[in-house]
């Protein structure tokens, strides 16, 4: 059945005009009135809705039963990432939240290539939203990732998730296994991840995020480009070693 985000407050018998993004998409998919289609607020569960009426550009649904459905990790995760450049934060964006990360923090260090601030920053905000909201609809979660502001590393960090286990990658040779590290954890146990961009974080940015409690981990004798390190450590939190 097709999803659609819908933001705010949803109540039962409640009729609405869906947002024109998720309008166009019906359009698209040429459903008609009495269909019917999946609706979520990005705050938890879903709505079976049926749509009551279709104009050129507006799409009108009765919301119809809610359903307390949750494809949420066991753990909360949550990533600070050092910006990779181009449109691979899109796509890493897009991929976190397929794995269902909790909060996506984009940051700005001293290797970064992206610099972005200002109105420029807050637009990318805006589309890296967008882009999770999308990979919500396409996966079948029911809540959305924050995406939170764009912030230097001394910033985040003063601020960052508390979390039981803060784990920082790390090509450092005496860096625990991140696999040994969640063993030793409880299953459920929240994990904030730091990952630097290309070239990785400093010398000196890693002492400060060690200072703040970060644990320098391992993925393995292999170099990882920066959006694959990070979905690599999500995906090992979140779904475990298989086989």
């Amino acid at each position: 059945m097709p999803r659609f985000f819908v933001p705010g407050a949803l109540v039962a018998k409640q009729s609405l005009a869906l947002p024109a993004s998720a309008a166009r998409h019906v359009q698209v998919l040429r459903l008609q009135p009495g269909q019917e289609i999946t609706l979520f607020n990005g705050e938890g569960g879903q709505w079976q809705a049926r749509i009551t009426a279709m104009g050129r550009s507006d799409v009108q649904v009765e919301l119809l039963q809610w359903q307390a459905i949750e494809r949420e990790p066991q753990r909360r995760v949550h990533l600070g990432l050092g910006m990779p450049a181009n449109e691979r934060m899109d796509w890493l964006v897009e991929k976190a939240t397929e794995l269902g990360a909790a909060s996506l923090w984009p940051l700005q260090t001293a290797h970064s290539v992206l610099r972005l601030s200002g109105e420029r920053a807050s637009k990318k905000r805006l589309h890296w939203q967008a882009v999770a909201t999308a990979a919500s609809e396409q996966c079948g979660g029911n809540r959305l990732p924050e995406i939170g502001p764009i912030n230097d590393l001394p910033h985040w960090l003063a601020g960052a998730p508390k979390a039981p286990l803060r784990c920082l990658l790390s090509l450092d040779a005496q860096a625990l296994p991140l696999d040994t590290l969640l063993a030793q954890a409880s299953a459920q146990a929240e994990v904030v991840f730091l990952s630097g961009p290309e070239g990785g974080l400093s010398a000196a940015e890693e002492a400060q995020a060690i200072a703040a409690g970060f644990v320098p981990v391992s993925l393995g004798e292999r170099v990882l480009r920066a959006e694959t390190a990070a979905l690599a450590a999500l995906s090992l939190a979140v779904l475990g070693r298989r086989g």
